[in-house]
C-alpha cells in the first residue's frame, strides 16, 4: 500500500490560506478519483478539494474551522498498489506559496533545500539560504506572513531577517498586523529614548533625566461593548470576519478621498424602457443598468489607465487588463465581489450575460475561485437599496471604487436654444472613493466626470 498526501491546492495569486469548513469523507471511507474530500473557504469563495487518486482516506490532518496554508498536507489517502507506478504523483495544482525551506531528516544529516513557488507580488521577500550550521527554531519552520504584514514591512524597510525575529501572537506564533505595528512603535520609542534631549537647567532647578526618558504613550485599546440584560449576542460568521478585517485594513492602508457628481440619465432610462421587453423575449434574461455602468467604467479606465493600477510598497503597478468587480449582496447579509474579466473587450450583450450569470451564481454560492480574483476596479450599486449616495471603502489592492446611487425623477434646469426651462429628469449621484496616495483630486475628478459623460451622452438610437 502507498500513502498519498493530499495538499491544499493553490487557489489564486493572492490566496495563501483556507479554512476547513466540512469534511465530506470520513477516515476509513473509500474515495474515488475526482471525489470531493473536503469543503474549504477562502476570503474569496467557498470550494471543494477533490482527490486525484482512488483509495481509502486514512487521516484528516486539520479539524473543521481550522486554517490551513496553501501547499500543506490536509489529508492522507491509502492507494492501491500499482505495478506500473512506483509512487503516487503529486497533484500539479497544489504548489505551496512559501519561500525556500530546509528539510531536516536527522540532527546528524545534511539539510536538503527544496525550491517552492513564490508569489511575485509579496514585497520584501528574500530566500532563506541553507547554512551548514544548525538552524534556529525560527529558521527551521517557514513562517507565513499575510500580504498586509508584508506590505507594512516593505513600507517600513524591514528586511526578512528582522521580520523573522519579531514575536507573534497569532496562531502558531504567526505575526499579526498588531504585532508588527507594536514592534514599530517600540522601535521608534527606543530610537527616541536612546538620544533624549538634554535637560534644561536653570539657576534654581533642573529637569529630571528620568522624566525626559519616558517613552511615548501607547494608544488606548478599543473599548469593549457592554452587554445588558435582554441583549442578543451574535458571533460573526467566517465571511463576516474576513470582510471586517479586509475593510479595516483598507481604511488603515489607503488615504481615502471621495468625490461626487450628479448625472442626468434620462436618455439612458428611456432607452432601456424601450428595449427591455424585446431583449428579455429574445435572450431569455433581463437587461439591468449594471452592465451599462460596467461599460461606462471600462471606457473611462481605458481613457485614464492610471486609475486602473495597484500599489506595491512604493511601486505603482499599471494593469494591462481591465477587470471590473461588482459588489453583490448575498441572502445571508454578507457580500462577495465577482469579477468581469477583460470588460473592455465585451459588447453590451456580452456584459449583460456575464453580469446576470455571475450575480445568480454568487447568490447561490456557485462561483469558482478564479471568478472572484484579479479585479482591478470595483463598482457597488447602492441605489438598489434606495440610497442616493455613499462613500465606499476601496477594495484592496485596487485604488478606486465607484458607488452608484438610486435614479430618481427630479425637476432640473434644461438649457435650450430658446432659453432655460425646468423639466422632469432622471437624475442620480455617482461617488468615487480613491486612494489619494496614487490618485490625486484632478485625476479622480476627471475620471468621475468621464463616467458621467458616458452615461449622460447615451445614444437613444443604439441597438442591442
Amino acid at each position: 500500500m502507498a500513502l498519498y498526501e493530499l495538499l491544499l491546492p493553490k487557489m489564486g495569486e493572492s490566496v495563501a490560506e483556507a479554512t476547513v469548513i466540512k469534511w465530506l469523507k470520513a477516515p476509513g471511507e473509500m474515495v474515488e478519483a475526482e471525489d470531493a474530500v473536503v469543503e474549504i473557504a477562502t476570503d474569496k469563495v467557498d470550494s471543494d478539494v477533490a482527490s486525484p487518486v482512488k483509495g481509502k482516506l486514512v487521516a484528516q490532518l486539520f479539524k473543521e474551522d481550522e486554517v490551513a496554508q496553501v501547499g500543506t498536507v490536509i489529508a492522507t489517502i491509502e492507494t492501491e498498489p500499482d505495478g506500473q507506478q512506483a509512487e503516487t504523483p503529486k497533484p500539479v495544482a497544489a504548489q505551496p506559496i512559501q519561500p525556500e525551506k530546509v528539510l531536516v531528516k536527522e540532527a546528524s544529516e545534511e539539510k536538503v533545500p527544496v525550491k517552492e513557488a513564490l508569489p511575485e507580488n509579496l514585497p520584501g521577500l528574500e530566500l532563506l539560504q541553507p547554512k551548514p550550521t544548525v538552524p534556529s527554531p525560527v529558521k527551521d519552520s517557514i513562517r507565513f506572513y499575510s500580504p498586509l504584514v508584508r506590505s507594512i514591512a516593505a513600507q517600513e524597510n524591514i528586511k526578512q531577517e528582522e521580520l523573522d525575529q519579531i514575536s507573534g501572537t497569532g496562531a502558531e506564533g504567526r505575526l499579526t498586523k498588531d504585532d508588527l505595528l507594536l514592534y514599530l512603535q517600540n522601535k521608534k520609542s527606543s530610537a527616541h529614548t536612546s538620544n533624549p534631549p538634554k535637560p534644561t537647567e536653570t539657576a534654581t532647578e533642573k529637569t529630571p533625566v528620568k522624566e525626559a526618558l519616558q517613552p511615548e504613550s501607547k494608544p488606548s485599546p478599543r473599548v469593549a461593548a457592554t452587554v445588558s440584560a435582554g441583549d442578543e449576542v451574535i458571533e460573526m460568521d467566517r465571511m463576516r470576519k474576513m470582510i471586517a478585517e479586509h475593510m479595516t485594513s483598507s481604511k488603515e492602508i489607503a488615504a481615502h478621498v471621495t468625490s461626487f457628481i450628479e448625472t442626468d440619465v434620462t436618455n439612458l432610462v428611456l432607452w432601456r424602457e424601450k428595449h427591455k421587453l424585446t431583449f428579455e423575449k429574445r435572450e431569455g434574461e433581463k437587461i439591468t443598468f449594471t452592465p451599462i455602468f460596467v461599460e461606462a467604467v471600462a471606457k473611462a479606465l481605458k481613457a485614464m489607465p492610471m486609475v486602473n493600477v495597484s500599489l506595491n510598497g512604493t511601486q505603482i503597478i499599471k494593469k494591462k487588463n481591465i477587470n471590473i468587480g461588482m459588489a453583490t449582496a448575498l441572502p445571508n447579509g454578507n457580500l462577495i465581489v465577482p469579477v468581469i474579466k477583460n470588460a473592455d473587450q465585451l459588447n453590451l450583450l456580452g456584459l449583460t450575460k456575464s453580469v446576470n450569470d455571475l450575480a445568480v451564481r454568487a447568490r447561490n454560492n456557485k462561483l469558482k475561485p478564479e471568478e472572484v480574483k484579479d479585479g482591478t476596479f470595483t463598482i457597488t450599486n447602492i441605489g438598489s437599496f434606495g440610497n442616493i449616495m455613499g462613500t465606499p471603502i476601496i477594495n484592496q489592492p485596487q485604488v478606486a471604487i465607484l458607488a452608484i446611487g438610486v435614479i430618481r425623477k427630479k425637476p432640473a434646469v434644461i438649457e435650450t436654444e430658446t432659453g432655460d426651462m425646468i423639466a422632469i429628469r432622471h437624475l442620480m449621484y455617482l461617488s468615487l472613493s480613491y486612494d489619494h496616495r496614487i490618485v490625486d483630486g484632478s485625476l479622480g475628478g476627471m475620471f468621475l466626470k468621464k463616467v458621467s459623460d458616458e452615461l449622460e451622452n447615451w445614444d437613444s438610437r443604439r441597438e442591442i
